[in-house]
């Protein structure tokens, strides 16, 4: 296959060269187009006046006869057929240069084939692009009894990360996809905007990183000669400007963290964080499990969905609200509650859960957690009241000082949501900080560093605040029904070539 690749690359090459000779330009500057693919289709009035229109796109299909040809086109919007007759096209005979792959221009006027195919009758044609590589373009077959085969699709999962700009190419489909991750965001904008909240930017550099256990990519700002690292949260600007005195400020913006590569996990991926004062968790559930249930609405049209596994997804509001030593106990029969440290450790070692002594209470619970509650939660839930070790940014529980209040969504066995009513006791936090600071002196690389402005901003004054993050790479795999992170992200990160397999 690669020799025929190659064999065909030499071909191209020549065709490029026989074609400039000849003074046809193979790279021209515009094209004065008319029509869409599928515009030029939607208004084609069969009986009406003839149709002028001029399309472009990127040839798919190519079948070269002695007098007359077509081929099928592709813009953003579809294919349509192209039919060229030769006494009607003085350049026809460079159709001979042509290959699919070739993008380009086309004038000429609508009709109906034969067969009953809506076309464009080419009045003339344009060179546009002359592609130099072929196209993996899947080829189809279509027996005596109408099944039709598909051969030589484009298949190869990592090539197609790799190589995006094909997959969107030759995959029908795929651009549907990222179509709908863009109304999605439209989506959630509509739906914060109507509500009044301000939309912000934060800056991505920090000197201090901080609001989420994560670790950080670390850089160096040569004209001020000092370290700064890629924000792992948005938190705590947002915060600041809480302090400030807006009421309810969101960003969509990209975090980055130097962690592994997995199904659910890239190191640069899009949250939503939005904080609005006067309200606490339990209020945030509610607009929140509304605007995920309004955009798939909008989205996809309904409010069911499929998990990986198949299992029918109702996001309908409310969804299911249960804590977190509730849904220990249910799944590991376990109860947490009062337990030191060192009991919880023997207890993920009776559950052949691994720890290690870098970890405290809160990432103990977290481990039992993940592996034995959380893949149990298909349906939407809201899994509360978390214990304090494990959210160091979240108030005390108003009712149990050894919980915080906050929740984490868990939607198909993943994490979509984390929520706070947020901690803006300054003498409360800096304790928490400290803590944190301990157990990164004791190994934890994830643990948070103490933010002394940050501090500062809490002596000068939050409001009561409620706040939450929604993975938006997250909330579009569920919502297009994709199992991998990979597929809802244009450039996913990969490793290098031949330094192993990605996660």
């Amino acid at each position: 296959m690669e020799n025929l690749d190659n064999d065909q690359i030499i071909r191209r090459r020549e065709e490029l060269r026989e074609l400039e000779e000849q003074g046809v330009p193979a790279y021209p500057y515009s094209f004065p187009k008319t029509h869409t693919a599928e515009r030029a289709v939607a208004e084609y009035v069969e009986d009406g006046p003839r149709m002028q229109v001029a399309v472009a796109g990127r040839i798919m299909s190519l079948r070269k006869m002695g007098k007359a040809s077509f081929c099928h086109i592709q813009d953003g919007t579809g294919r349509i057929q192209i039919y060229v007759r030769k006494d009607e096209i003085p350049n026809y005979d460079h159709l001979s240069l042509y290959d699919i792959g070739d993008i380009i221009g086309v004038e000429g006027y609508m009709f109906r084939t034969r067969t009953g195919e809506v076309s464009v009758h080419a009045e003339s044609l344009t060179l546009l692009t002359k592609s130099l590589v072929p196209l993996p373009v899947p080829k189809e077959q279509t027996d005596e009894e109408g099944n039709r085969t598909v051969h030589d699709q484009f298949t190869d999962k990592e090539l197609r990360y790799r190589q995006r700009y094909i997959d969107l190419t030759v995959n029908a489909g795929i651009r549907d996809v990222f179509v709908k991750r863009a109304a999605v965001i439209s989506s959630i904008r509509r739906f914060l905007d109507e509500r009044g909240y301000l939309e912000v930017e934060t800056p991505v550099l920090h000197t201090v990183y901080g609001g989420a256990a994560a670790r950080p990519f670390a850089s160096h700002m040569n004209a001020l000669d000092i370290p700064l690292f890629m924000r792992i949260s948005l938190e705590l600007n947002l915060k600041r400007l809480m302090v400030g005195g807006f009421e309810g400020v969101y960003e969509l913006g990209k975090n980055f963290r130097n962690e592994g590569l997995d199904k659910t996990h890239n190191p640069e991926f899009t949250m939503l964080e939005l904080y609005v004062a006067w309200h606490d968790y339990t209020w945030m559930a509610e607009l929140i499990e509304t605007m995920i249930a309004e955009t798939a609405q909008k989205v996809i049209g309904r409010l069911t969905v499929s998990s990986t596994t198949g299992e029918k997804i109702d996001l309908t509001p409310p969804f299911r609200r249960a804590t977190m030593s509730e849904l220990i106990a249910e799944y590991a029969g376990l109860d947490i509650a009062g337990k030191s440290e060192e009991e919880l450790r023997a207890a993920a070692n009776d559950l052949d859960i691994p720890v290690d002594k870098t970890m405290g209470k809160g990432k103990i619970i977290d481990e039992i957690f993940s592996e034995r509650v959380q893949p149990n939660l298909v349906q939407p839930t809201f899994v509360m009241d978390h214990p304090v070790e494990m959210v160091p940014l979240a108030k005390r529980h108003r009712s149990n000082p050894e919980l915080v209040e906050a929740w984490e969504l868990i939607i198909d066995g993943k994490e979509m949501a984390p929520c706070f009513s947020e901690l803006n006791d300054p003498r409360d936090q800096r304790a928490r900080l400290e803590e944190q600071a301990r157990l990164r002196a004791a190994g934890d690389d994830e643990a948070m560093m103490i933010d002394e402005d940050f501090l500062h901003a809490l002596e000068v004054g939050m409001p009561p605040t409620a706040g939450v993050g929604v993975g938006i790479d997250r909330l579009v795999m569920l919502l297009t029904e994709n199992e991998s992170i990979r597929d809802v992200i244009f450039f996913p990160m990969m490793r290098p070539r031949g330094k192993g397999v990605d996660g």
